[in-house]
């Protein structure tokens, strides 16, 4: 999973948002290190849909502008699940090897 697409999944995972607050979202989540343009988004949010990872939770009209909003599926919550289980199996390991190599470069610990 593309790192945009874990923060888009995970900006959905507490409440539905239309794609100013997923942008919004997404860039709070990463610390500002992931900035999506609304093209990009948008891209996303179908691509997302068609996959049956969201789902359009309501549309509502705002200052004459559409505004539609999307919400995470069962679906999109076991993916984000996996993900999150992926990316924890991953850290542990690097930690894991990092220790080693630290002790065996500066000894065992005292």
């Amino acid at each position: 999973m593309q790192e945009p697409t874990f923060f888009i999944l995970t900006a959905l995972a507490e409440q539905p948002l239309h794609g100013y607050g997923v942008i919004r979202a997404v860039a709070d989540l990463s610390g500002g290190r992931i900035t999506l343009r609304a093209g990009t988004l948008y891209a996303a949010l179908d691509r997302l849909t068609e996959e049956g990872l969201l789902v359009l939770d309501r549309e509502e009209a705002v200052d004459g502008r559409l505004r539609r909003y999307y919400r995470l599926t069962d679906d999109g919550g076991a993916a984000l699940s996996a993900e999150i289980d992926r990316m924890r199996a991953n850290a542990t390991m690097a930690a894991a090897r990092l220790r080693r190599t630290t002790r065996l470069a500066f000894g065992p610990a005292s």
